[in-house]
C-alpha cells in the first residue's frame, strides 16, 4: 500500500524582455510569485528565462500581467 501522492507540478517557461540588473529579476520574481498556486521562481538575468512552479496549471494571462506589472513585457 502506498502512501498519499503529492500534487502533480506544473512547469511554466517564459521569456522576459528589459531586465538589466538583480532589482530586475527580484521585481519580476515578486510579483509572479504572488500568483495562486506558484512555488517557486527561477530567473535567469542573462537570457531573460523564467521558469515558474505550480501546483496547477497557470493562465497565460495572469502571468504575462505579472510581468507587465513589475514593468516588463514578455519576449
Amino acid at each position: 500500500m502506498s502512501g498519499p501522492q503529492p500534487d502533480p507540478q506544473t512547469v511554466t517557461r517564459v521569456t522576459v524582455t528589459g531586465m538589466t540588473c538583480g532589482h530586475c529579476v527580484a521585481s519580476v520574481s515578486e510579483e509572479i510569485g504572488e500568483l495562486d498556486g506558484v512555488e517557486d521562481v527561477d530567473v535567469v538575468l542573462e537570457t531573460g528565462e523564467v521558469t515558474i512552479i505550480s501546483g496547477a496549471p497557470l493562465d497565460p494571462a495572469d502571468v504575462e500581467a505579472a510581468v507587465v506589472e513589475a514593468g516588463y513585457a514578455l519576449a
